[in-house]
């Protein structure tokens, strides 16, 4: 062979074993750059995953504060209707007459005997300090329930 001829097929050698190797740099860069894409979306992702986890805890401690402070006002409100029985009784506190006017099924106070006198009085008090308490509940309950929508949209909005 002629020395020409063999020079060319040395070179074509040689540019297809440069090609090869380059082709597979080539690869190799690109699964390098994909998997450093990969890494980078999992962290981003550990990252959201955190912040939503310590929301929720932020949130379900919030909640559990108003739940708290709920139960304690449940547990105190028997004592404030008490305490409107007792200065009922006392006579700290009066009722206005439309109150009265709900008992249009008893005797006038003039024609009533004694008992039957002292025994509404009684009742109506014992009325007093019930719908003090229903009064208290429900505001209770509703405090309770606006706490937690606030928190909740507190927490929701950026």
């Amino acid at each position: 062979m002629s020395r020409a001829l063999i020079v060319l097929v040395a070179l074509l050698a040689w540019t297809a074993v440069v090609f090869s190797v380059a082709w597979s740099w080539r690869g190799s860069r690109a699964e390098v750059s994909a998997s450093g894409e990969v890494a980078a979306n999992a962290t981003a992702a550990v990252v959201q995953v955190n912040e939503t986890r310590a929301l929720e805890r932020t949130q379900a401690g919030a909640l559990a504060t108003i739940g708290a402070k709920h139960e304690e006002e449940r547990a105190a409100a028997p004592a404030v209707a008490d305490a409107v029985v007792a200065d009922l009784r006392s006579g700290a506190l009066r009722l206005r007459n439309d109150l009265a006017a709900c008992h249009t099924n008893l005797l006038s106070q003039t024609a009533a005997g004694a008992l039957e006198r002292d025994a509404a009085t009684q009742r109506r008090e014992e009325f007093a300090g019930r719908v003090v308490r229903i009064g208290r509940d429900a505001d209770d309950q509703l405090r309770a329930c606006q706490a937690v929508v606030v928190a909740d949209r507190a927490e929701v909005t950026p």
